[in-house]
């Protein structure tokens, strides 16, 4: 998967600012997180591209905000 795609506004890569996960379990202490992608707010913050290295066969997809790194 690409580190980060590039802005149309200035051509430069971004990092991505959520990650894609897809979770599997009902109970929260056992649930199973599994990454599988990544998503990039729209320049007019009404959506996301994403980019899935998986789909998940439960159908339920998780965007949490990316972390930094060491957090």
């Amino acid at each position: 998967m690409a580190q980060g795609q590039k802005t149309a506004e200035t051509g430069k890569s971004s990092l991505p600012s959520h990650d894609v996960y897809t979770v599997e379990g009902e109970d929260a202490d056992k649930s199973f997180w599994t990454r599988i992608g990544s998503a990039w707010p729209h320049a007019d913050g009404k959506g996301f591209n994403l980019a899935l290295i998986a789909v998940p066969f439960n159908g339920r997809i998780v965007l949490r905000v990316r972390k930094e790194a060491g957090q």
